[in-house]
């Protein structure tokens, strides 16, 4: 499979949203985050706690839907994946001054 840029996967999910979903993007994309988050820490639990296999597919496809709810709150705020992401790192670099996460450091900060 070739490579799929963020804003090419944001565009692409965008073409497959639901008429409904577009008239109030943050409210669906809202409680999709919450559901579909749900689903990826019910497995980690059964996994934990319930003796099943980690089902490292089925976290996989948990991701997707949780990075298809992204795409969708980025439309609705009229933003890109790529600048989430760009934001992200260079939070996380201003946080962590290029060092990588530290507990004791996370405490004060």
């Amino acid at each position: 499979m070739e490579k799929l840029e963020f804003n090419q996967y944001q565009s692409l999910a965008n073409e497959l949203m639901s008429k409904e979903a577009t008239n109030q993007p943050l409210l669906n994309a809202a409680l999709g985050l919450a559901g579909e988050s749900g689903e990826f820490v019910d497995i980690i639990k059964k996994h934990l706690f319930q003796g099943h296999d980690l089902d490292k597919e089925h976290l996989k496809e948990e991701l997707g839907d949780i990075l298809w709810y992204i795409a969708e709150a980025c439309k609705g705020l009229d933003i890109t994946l790529e600048e989430v992401a760009r934001r992200n790192i260079e939070k996380l670099h201003q946080r962590f001054k290029g060092n990588h996460f530290d507990s004791e450091r996370s405490k004060t900060r």
